[in-house]
């Protein structure tokens, strides 16, 4: 996955999660599956061996929990080690989300892009975005709408609504859509 590209540690995390929870419940599942074979054969060692079944599953089910919880410990471990190598790296992720992004989408789309992949901007970046928002924001309605003037009302509002979902301010687009009336 990091050779794709950058992935931020929450992102990681959850992606890495579902495939050591599967197996972790496989080798919990293994274990208890040998063990209850081996109880069948010598009824003697139920009591030898606890812990192998949760007191809440029923017999010859795993604990799901501690699965869970060992499965969990795990992926945290694996992206300690990542970061400690500098195979994951949060500044990176940031680095190239922004460099990708901001092309085509606003500071406010930008940032709200971080947040859900827990990380935020450092005050350098933000402020670099701040400084070019308005150049970027005139290149994404020239792209889209030829660099024309709004004939009308609706056609202002249009323009308005397109460049404030792509996350551009309301000052922003203000100003833009007035140097193009200029």
């Amino acid at each position: 996955m990091l050779a794709r590209r950058e992935h931020s540690r929450a992102e990681l995390r959850r992606k890495l999660l579902p495939h050591a929870r599967a197996a972790a419940l496989e080798a919990a599942t293994a274990t208890a599956t040998a063990s209850a074979s081996e109880l069948h054969r010598s009824p003697g060692l139920a009591s030898a061996r606890p812990g192998v079944f949760s007191s809440d599953a029923p017999e010859g089910v795993p604990d799901t929990g501690a699965a869970r919880a060992e499965a969990e410990s795990a992926v945290e471990a694996l992206l300690d080690w990542l970061q400690a190598q500098h195979y994951l790296s949060e500044q990176r992720f940031v680095e190239s989300r922004v460099h990708a992004r901001a092309g085509r989408f606003g500071n406010l789309r930008i940032r709200q892009e971080l947040a859900q992949h827990g990380v935020a901007l450092d005050a350098e970046a933000a402020q670099r975005l701040r400084d070019t928002e308005q150049e970027r924001c005139r290149e994404v309605w020239a792209r889209k709408f030829g660099g024309e003037r709004p004939a009308d009302a609706a056609a202002r509002a249009k323009q308005m609504r397109f460049l404030a979902a792509r996350g551009f301010s309301a000052d922003v687009i203000r100003r833009v859509l007035q140097a193009s009336d200029d």
